[in-house]
């Protein structure tokens, strides 16, 4: 799906918005920095003003996506299908991962809920959104 209004801070970028407080996606975007070798991924808390305008700008079925989001070349992705995308996009045999794609997105969608709705219990949360390294910083929105 695409974006209901253009976010110009968003143009020719691939950007993962994440759960900034949350403990496991907070580990899975340090996971992605680990294994994006040619820095294709940038990336934005959703509760970012970026990541704030992004959401006000889904169609309203998806406004209270929570946890994770792909945004890449003008399409929004979201649940199982972008974290499958976003490891199509990883070094090593992550991106053997895309190949659950062919799963269908109902199914999917089900196991990651499950994980989403239960992260801060299994995994914990922070009082405030992870602050990037300074070497990282050119790849975090605002």
């Amino acid at each position: 799906m695409r974006l209901q209004q253009h976010i110009p801070e968003l143009e020719g970028k691939t950007v993962i918005f994440f759960d900034g407080v949350c403990n496991l996606c907070s580990g899975f975007v340090q996971f992605i920095i680990r294994r994006d070798k040619d820095r294709h991924f940038h990336f934005a808390s959703l509760q970012s003003e970026t990541g704030q305008r992004v959401l006000q700008a889904l169609p309203q079925e998806l406004k209270e996506i929570d946890s994770i989001l792909l945004y890449d070349d003008h399409e929004v992705f979201v649940e199982s299908t972008a974290v499958l995308k976003i490891s199509s996009r990883l070094a090593g045999l992550w991106s053997a991962a895309s190949s659950f794609l062919i799963i269908p997105a109902r199914i999917r969608n089900f196991a990651y809920r499950t994980v989403a709705r239960n992260r801060y219990d299994w995994f914990g949360k922070q009082e405030e959104c992870m602050v990037p390294t300074p070497e990282l910083q050119s790849r975090f929105l605002r």
